[in-house]
């Protein structure tokens, strides 16, 4: 216990929780906390010019890193503006703590300028929020909100900091939170039933969630996909890479069509859901996706998850990478020699079928070669010959973004990254936190550009702090995947092929200028060997760098 402040207390335990950014936008509030900074030179605070570019570069950096994003905004106004991004961040699970200064608890009931009631707008959205009301609490607060954070099922807390309380001196303890070994392994007699189902089985699919690359598990997942034989889908929004995407058996992620997936799922008979969402879909539909003859064994770390949507035969709840460990040699043990050999077959049947289906896309992509402008397919076979294997790629392509694994295979827990929640402007912002987490690493941010002008400002935050990040902006003009929904339709607009409030042109969005505006070197590319020659020239550059890649439009531009 020792005399101090309540904001030395709060830097104090941040430090002692091994945080090193902050990310932020400060205001009036905020200045308490800004004052001190000085006096701790080992956390950095990393400016944006927008709260929801500090949310999305906050859940970037998590996500890459495993470790703690602190995310710092103004007031209701700043919580406001990042609700967006804190949407994604709670999609994705990301272990991030959310503060925001309030105004002085002396005259709050006078409802003084910016002041809000901020643990009600974050409730929905976090896995605990409070606002802190004594000095001697903010410790204990502190601890609490950053166990609740980077516990499984990890997700975002917020804390509402008011400026008397963060001034306010008493005899506070400054002990670091508690880390909670997160390696809980399932029950060993639902692993059993499991193991007997899965043994059994003659035609077993493998769900693999986004928890498996949060718990380190993709060896685990491959050594029990290859000793079954089964097919292993993503699930239908993948943030990670949950499967290594150039293995025979992984055949890519789950439609989000109910009909789809159904479809799918009818030609097995066991359904093994690994830290997998069932099922998140974008449009109604009568069918349900699961078919009533098809068991599933459902393992996730959090049990909300479990059962939630449909039933399951086996209910494990667990850390995917521990719980994994322990299944395989219990499915060793009762697979029989006949079925192992099945499983084998239907592995090297499953490896040619992959290696046709790959050769076809590359005699696509050499087909589609000289079309301007390019072809997606081009650009990201353009991409993947170019960059070297150890890239990061972020993904907010969208609609853009065909092949990019096929022809780059993403191996690795965190090599790949992509947009969860579905608020679009995320993917640039991420991609600079992915960069901070990442320095040693080149990372590659894959942009729609009606998803880029969310956060465009994000450049300048780039810029500031050198971060080597490549933002690859798809340029197609145009909302498309609205127009495709549109023609799914059938409707007046896409039958006069006329697009009401979803083209992006006239004007035309300059990103060059943008970019050189915010300091960051850009450049339009319109064809593959330029692509390529500036995509060599960026990695070279220790900071970022902006390609503006104009892409066919599937359906016409109109003013």
């Amino acid at each position: 216990m020792a005399l101090m402040a309540g904001r030395r207390a709060f830097l104090d335990i941040l430090r002692a929780a091994g945080v090193q950014y902050i990310f932020g936008n400060p205001g009036t509030t905020e200045l308490p906390l800004m004052d001190i900074l000085v006096d701790y030179p080992d956390l950095q605070y990393i400016l944006t010019l927008h709260e929801g570019v500090a949310m999305a570069m906050a859940d970037g950096y998590a996500l890459a890193s495993g470790r703690l994003g602190v995310v710092n905004v103004h007031v209701a106004p700043g919580l406001g503006n990042a609700m967006g991004m804190l949407y994604d961040a709670t999609k994705t699970a990301s272990p991030l703590l959310v503060t925001a200064g309030q105004q002085d608890g002396r005259y709050a009931l006078t409802e003084p300028i910016l002041w809000g009631d901020m643990v009600r707008m974050a409730t929905p959205l976090t896995k605990w929020a409070y606002q802190v009301e004594r000095v001697q609490d903010l410790p204990r607060a502190l601890r609490r909100a950053i166990k609740v954070a980077t516990t499984p099922p990890t997700g975002p807390v917020f804390l509402a900091l008011p400026m008397d309380i963060m001034m306010a001196e008493a005899d506070l303890d400054v002990s670091p939170p508690p880390q909670i070994a997160p390696r809980i392994r399932g029950d060993l007699a639902a692993l059993e039933r499991a193991a007997a189902l899965l043994s059994q089985a003659h035609q077993p699919l493998i769900l693999a969630g986004d928890e498996v690359a949060k718990s380190d598990a993709l060896a685990e997942l491959v050594a029990v996909a290859e000793l079954l034989g089964a097919r292993v889908f993503a699930e239908t929004v993948p943030n990670t890479t949950n499967f290594p995407s150039d293995h025979p058996l992984y055949q890519g992620a789950l439609v989000r069509s109910q009909e789809a997936v159904r479809r799918t799922l009818q030609e097995a008979d066991v359904v093994f859901a690994v830290g997998a969402d069932m099922f998140t879909m974008s449009l109604y539909s009568d069918v349900e996706p699961l078919p009533p003859t098809v068991q599933v064994i459902c393992l996730h770390p959090d049990a909300w998850e479990i059962g939630k949507n449909y039933p399951v035969a086996v209910a494990i709840l667990g850390d995917p990478k521990a719980t994994l460990a322990e299944l395989l040699p219990l499915l060793q043990a009762r697979l029989t020699p006949q079925a192992q050999q099945a499983a084998r077959q239907r592995l090297e049947v499953l490896r040619r079928a992959k290696a046709e289906a790959l050769e076809r896309l590359y005699e696509q992509a050499r087909e589609e070669a000289s079309r301007q402008p390019m072809s997606p397919l081009v650009m990201n076979h353009t991409i993947a010959t170019t960059v070297p294997e150890e890239v990061v790629i972020v993904d907010e392509s969208i609609t853009s973004g065909a092949g990019l694994r096929d022809f780059l295979p993403r191996r690795h827990a965190r090599d790949y990254f992509g947009l969860k929640g579905g608020g679009i402007g995320w993917g640039l912002p991420a991609t600079m936190g992915v960069a901070l987490a990442l320095p040693q690493r080149p990372v590659l941010g894959l942009i729609g550009d009606g998803s880029a002008m969310y956060s465009i400002q994000g450049l300048w935050t780039a810029a500031r702090y050198g971060l080597r990040c490549i933002f690859v902006i798809c340029n197609n003009r145009q909302y498309l995947i609205l127009k495709r929904r549109l023609h799914a339709y059938g409707g007046p607009a896409a039958k006069a092929q006329q697009y009401i409030g979803i083209d992006l042109a006239p004007p035309s969005i300059q990103f060059v200028a943008l970019a050189q505006a915010l300091g960051v070197p850009a450049e339009r590319v319109e064809r593959p060997a330029d692509l390529q020659r500036a995509l060599k020239e960026a990695l070279q550059r220790q900071g970022p760098t902006l390609l503006d890649v104009p892409l066919e439009a599937e359906f016409p531009v109109t003013a």
